[in-house]
């Protein structure tokens, strides 16, 4: 048995002490109270218990994934009339299930980047930040520059550098247009903290229109061009300025629009470094923490049926 806090032992312990002390304040006679305490801080332990299949796959690999999530990745001009991003996504779940055993970082950027997952082992948690990156709404977007990420994307290579036994691998995800008039800047120092990888580019020269939802209607529109044509708005790949960031990186550039361009990279990844059987990591035990939950769910209708009682 072992445990991953989901909230640090010390946050949790001021916590749970400072409500107990609140609970005795008021009502000294109130154990279903003090029981749901304790319960909180039990379920907050995240005990884990070795799985059926204690065994995992484990690799010397840390892989990171910078994510484009402007506004032109909703053009509709990937595979069947389906968003750059909804391709890119898919693409990434490709990677994470290829690469299992390999520790995951996520980095999405739009007006900001943000570090979505720092290394981890879980590979659950690197899926669902997937699955939940989402283009910035058009009320608040600035313009695309692919230099947004930069700082972020050092920020975790340098912090991880310390570990020179394992392999750094990024995956540089984008359409690579710049509208924002910003100039592109080398991404040459970021090479050395890298072992490999690509860059992928989605998107095509024809382009696409880009669709949204209205944020006050729900309504499904398609964003317009302001400049001059007042039309509906089209976004192309650029693939230039995606070279210049795959030369800079020394890793290729892989067009996307064929799902299956990423294949060689990924069993060249796979091949190259090496995969073992370890069972040290978390993702070899299963959670047990709901079984709480089900008691302190009683104690809570047990408690509102108290309070409730008093007031009829």
């Amino acid at each position: 048995m072992v445990i991953f806090p989901i909230i640090p032992i010390w946050v949790i312990s001021i916590v749970c002490v400072l409500l107990i002390v609140i609970i005795f304040k008021y009502n000294k006679k109130s154990i279903l109270r003090i029981l749901m305490v304790i319960l909180v801080f039990i379920i907050n332990l995240r005990i884990m218990i070795p799985g059926s299949g204690s065994e995992s796959l484990s690799s010397d690999l840390d892989v990171l994934l910078v994510v484009d999530s402007t506004i032109s990745m909703n053009a509709l001009d990937y595979g069947n009339k389906e968003t750059r991003l909804s391709g890119a996504k898919k693409d990434c779940e490709n990677i994470i299930n290829e690469l299992e055993g390999s520790r995951f970082s996520i980095i999405s950027f739009d007006n900001n980047a943000k570090v979505l997952v720092p290394f981890t082992y879980d590979s659950d948690i690197a899926l669902s930040s997937i699955d939940l990156i989402t283009p910035i709404s058009e009320l608040y977007a600035r313009g695309s520059s692919l230099n947004t990420p930069y700082d972020a994307i050092l920020d975790v290579l340098k912090s991880d550098s310390e570990d020179d036994k394992r392999s750094k691998i990024i995956f540089f995800i984008s359409d690579g247009e710049i509208t924002d008039e910003s100039k592109l800047k080398s991404f040459k120092e970021l090479s050395k903290y890298v072992s490999g990888g690509a860059v992928l580019g989605y998107g095509t020269e024809k382009g696409g229109n880009m669709k949204y939802k209205n944020k006050y209607s729900d309504e499904e529109r398609y964003l317009m061009d302001y400049s001059g044509s007042y039309g509906m708005a089209v976004s192309k790949i650029d693939e230039k300025n995606l070279k210049k960031i795959s030369s800079d990186l020394r890793v290729d550039y892989i067009n996307m629009n064929n799902h299956n361009n990423i294949n060689y990279k990924l069993k060249e990844i796979k091949r190259k470094n090496n995969l073992r059987v370890t069972a040290n990591d978390k993702s070899s035990y299963k959670d047990i923490y709901f079984i709480f939950i089900i008691p302190l769910l009683i104690l809570m209708v047990l408690d509102f049926y108290k309070i409730r009682r008093k007031f009829i």
